[in-house]
């Protein structure tokens, strides 16, 4: 397994105090595969722009596909720039491959309109193999967490590792995912100053 998988699993698996959002889980999930890939050499960092090497053959097919889809001229891409194009749309990718791998099913629920389907995990070696990663604080795993908000902890307090790349890594996901809940935060007032005009308020 990856650590975007275990990721996501982590996320479906552990109750948090808020809900994890969507965006915010793809760019950790975008920030997961560099990790990964920096793990296997795939890449590395100059500065805060990530450099590719030879193309890895992981074994797992997004992984693979997100080392294939460097930038491979210079200049290269920054990790940033890297989060919001890979990260969009990432976690309902992941949600397939592991739905299609047979590791979540969509169950539905009578009592909700249109039969909403609610995903659960099925009980396998890969999700136990990822909440034992969660439950030893490993720092990749625990900091990527920490920055969508599973288990409600602050992200500082997990950014903690003896890699220089891993840190700049995490720290970019960190602000990213601020950004957006900034930008989501100014459409929700604008939206309800919108409706007070409407309204005559």
């Amino acid at each position: 397994m990856t650590t975007p998988r275990d990721l996501l699993i982590v996320a479906l698996d552990v109750e948090s105090s808020r809900p994890v959002e969507r965006g915010e889980l793809s760019l950790a999930l975008a920030g997961a595969e560099v990790i990964d890939l920096l793990g296997v050499r795939a890449v590395a960092l100059d500065g805060g722009h990530i450099v590719p090497g030879q193309p890895p053959t992981t074994g797992d097919r997004l992984l693979d596909e997100a080392a294939s889809s460097l930038t491979r001229q210079e200049p290269y891409e920054s990790v940033d720039d890297w989060l919001w194009r890979r990260g969009r749309g990432l976690s309902s990718a992941y949600a397939a491959v592991l739905e299609a791998d047979g590791q979540l099913t969509r169950q539905r629920r009578r009592w909700m309109p249109s039969w909403t389907p609610r995903i659960a995990l099925v009980d396998s070696p890969a999700r136990r193999r990822a909440v034992d990663r969660w439950r030893s604080d490993e720092p990749v795993l625990a900091a990527l967490a920490a920055a969508v908000g599973i288990d409600g902890k602050p992200a500082a307090d997990f950014t903690t590792t003896t890699d220089d790349a891993v840190e700049t890594v995490l720290a970019a996901v960190n602000t990213a995912v601020l950004e957006l809940e900034a930008v989501r935060q100014r459409r929700t007032v604008e939206d309800a100053a919108f409706d007070n005009i409407w309204r005559g308020g």
